[in-house]
């Protein structure tokens, strides 16, 4: 019960980071896991967020259908071809090492953050449709991005909205939304293959789930409130992240005898 209460309160704080900013968060979600929730499996981590990020990304998704800001034709092909990718990803990362599997993902946040410090451009068609054109960029794409996101673990937002704009050249705003549909097939392939050998807590993963959704919601409502502020605010979870990051490479050397 401590540890479903600790695994919500956790969950809380990455819903709250990506109400508040808008992406990037839920890269935190596998070192809470393991460094303040207690999973001692870094796999049985890895699972446990994937089946929370799957669920937060899908509740997003709508919110975004409903204002019109998912190209569904392209972000279903970027997505059908990143869920094969995500597959072999996350059978790969179920067989690496747990803790070179966290020192990899720490190098991974140190490379979000240096994104999420760049700035983006909001300019794009957003009359794009899919066509033969950007169905082969698409396709690359969306196999790439998901093989890394199954691999790590990860919704993969920060790769999938670069993605898109680049084979699409789409406005960042269609991408954001697109984007759900990717990081929501992403997640829950990764977390069906982690289930599939009893590497996910349910328990704990409803837990974090629920608390992502309040957490979410103070988010937005401070984002609203705090909107001029949106740069700064950006800046100070990328910094966040990097410590994050420094840390889990600092405890990973140590469990693995490097230092």
């Amino acid at each position: 019960m401590a540890q479903d209460l600790i695994g919500a309160a956790a969950g809380s704080l990455v819903g709250f980071s990506l109400g508040l900013v808008g992406g990037g968060g839920s890269i935190l979600a596998v070192p809470l896991m393991v460094y303040l929730v207690g999973v001692n499996d870094p796999h049985v981590a890895i699972g446990t967020s994937a089946v929370a990020v799957a669920a937060n990304a899908g509740i997003n998704l709508t919110h975004h259908a409903r204002r019109g800001n998912v190209k569904w034709k392209c972000a279903a092909l970027f997505a059908a071809a990143g869920v094969i990718g995500a597959y072999v990803g996350s059978t790969l990362g179920k067989a690496f090492d747990g803790q070179k599997l966290l020192a990899l993902f720490a190098l991974l946040m140190l490379i979000v953050a240096v994104l999420m410090l760049r700035g983006r451009s909001v300019e794009g068609d957003a009359a794009v449709k899919l066509d033969r054109g950007n169905a082969p960029k698409l396709l690359a794409s969306g196999a790439a991005t998901g093989l890394l996101s199954g691999f790590f673990g990860i919704g993969g937002g920060f790769l999938v909205v670069p993605g898109l704009i680049t084979a699409t050249g789409m406005p960042i705003l269609y991408a954001v939304g697109s984007s759900l549909l990717a990081v929501a097939a992403f997640a829950l392939t990764t977390a069906i293959n982690y289930a599939q050998s009893g590497m996910v807590d349910w328990t704990l993963a409803v837990a974090f789930f629920g608390g992502g959704i309040v957490g979410g919601l103070l988010g937005e409502k401070m984002a609203t409130r705090l909107s001029v502020r949106r740069g700064a605010l950006n800046a100070v979870l990328a910094g966040l992240i990097i410590v994050v990051a420094l840390y889990m490479l600092w405890r990973s050397a140590q469990a693995l005898g490097a230092i």
